[in-house]
């Protein structure tokens, strides 16, 4: 076994995600000594692959992107500019805008990735590529993570960012919650006759759910979730068929569609960690909650609890001190208990087909498109200004 201590780093993170080195960023640029630990090759950290992803980001998260540096990485940055929600029966969609101010941004994944790497790379980080963690322990004075190779490395404080599904998370024995949803996410790039003028769009449609979000040009990526059982039967669609069902669950508001990339798959399961802090351990991103996309609200809460965790952490103290760790814990439950818990309860009900419900829900819509106070204050959680 190959005991690695020359960098003597006093936070090791496992994952180089987004997460994971937006947390090493702002670690660094507060003083601390970062390592991270990641499986994947320098190439594909460097340029990612597009995975369909489109990531919604709020102003606080621009402001946090900014702090960091990696805002200025982003080369395409479609405005948001307005949203509406539409239901099955609905007479028109509910609408959202912010007077004066977009209601916030959208960003391929990809491209995210990328620039989180370009910050961490431009601060000379180490990021120790080629590694995957299977082991995990620690004692009172640090944590140690052993890799396939052998190599084991230690430091005060371990961070695990390695997705929703974390295998660090499961080796220091913290359970989770998940929540599969038998439902999946296809992600379609599109070509469009007409522009979106940066309005995204929500359709909770019987039996299935399409977001369109925009982005740069007449471009934009639906989001078609469906029934597990449905899906074999969408995805041996061609090209032309799939854009034309899409055009008209869009009810041509895009005018024509034509598919202009590769399709996603992925199926939707909403995860919550037992624990986001433990001694010697943290979890941050989706570690310790990972988000139903419905909200968009995914990589904004990372970042939210990325800046909680930076906050209590200072280079003249114990990284892995408990104290600030159940802070930081306590701070982000607060935090993202109610919008998880929120956005669950709100996939239940927009997903739910039978017919009291279906009444139900657009009554919901008609209702508060009478009732601007309700509306202004659902937009202001969505900027989060």
């Amino acid at each position: 076994m190959n005991e690695i201590a020359a960098s003597s780093p006093q936070v090791l993170i496992s994952g180089a995600g987004p997460a994971g080195l937006a947390l090493a960023c702002a670690l660094h640029d507060r003083g601390l000594a970062v390592t991270v630990l990641e499986q994947a090759d320098p190439a594909v950290l460097a340029a990612p692959p597009d995975d369909g992803r489109e990531i919604a980001l709020t102003h606080r998260s621009r402001r946090l992107l900014e702090s960091l540096g990696l805002w200025e990485h982003l080369p395409e940055v479609a405005p948001l500019r307005r949203a509406s929600v539409r239901s099955s029966g609905s007479r028109t969609p509910l609408p959202f805008e912010s007077a004066g101010q977009d209601l916030g941004w959208l960003v391929s994944n990809h491209r995210l990735r990328a620039a989180a790497w370009r910050g961490a790379q431009q601060r000379g980080l180490p990021v120790l590529c080629g590694r995957t963690v299977v082991g995990f322990e620690r004692d009172a004075a640090e944590a140690r993570l052993r890799t396939r190779c052998g190599e084991v490395h230690a430091a005060p404080l371990v961070v695990a960012a390695d997705s929703r599904f974390s295998p660090l998370r499961r080796l220091a024995g913290i359970g989770a919650r998940h929540k599969d949803f038998g439902r999946s996410a296809l992600l379609v790039p599109l070509a469009h006759e007409r522009d979106h003028e940066g309005l995204a769009q929500e359709c909770f449609l019987e039996g299935h759910t399409l977001a369109l979000l925009p982005k740069t040009g007449r471009c934009s990526s639906a989001v078609w979730t469906v029934a597990n059982a449905e899906l074999p039967r969408i995805a041996a669609m061609d090209d032309a068929e799939l854009a034309a069902t899409i055009e008209a669950a869009a009810e041509s508001r895009l005018g024509a569609m034509q598919v202009a990339g590769a399709r996603h798959v992925y199926p939707l399961v909403a995860v919550w960690a037992e624990r986001f802090a433990a001694p010697r351990l943290a979890l941050i991103g989706d570690a310790a909650v990972g988000m139903h996309p419905v909200t968009a609200h995914g990589y904004n809460l990372g970042l939210y609890g990325i800046d909680a965790l930076a906050r209590r952490l200072s280079p003249s103290r114990d990284a892995g001190e408990l104290g600030p760790l159940l802070a930081y814990e306590a701070e982000h439950r607060r935090m993202a208990g109610p919008l998880y818990a929120g956005t669950n309860a709100l996939v239940r009900f927009f997903t739910d087909d039978r017919a009291p419900v279906l009444a139900l829900r657009r009554a919901v819509i008609d209702l508060a498109r009478h009732l601007p106070p309700l509306r202004a204050a659902i937009t202001r959680k969505l900027v989060d200004a």
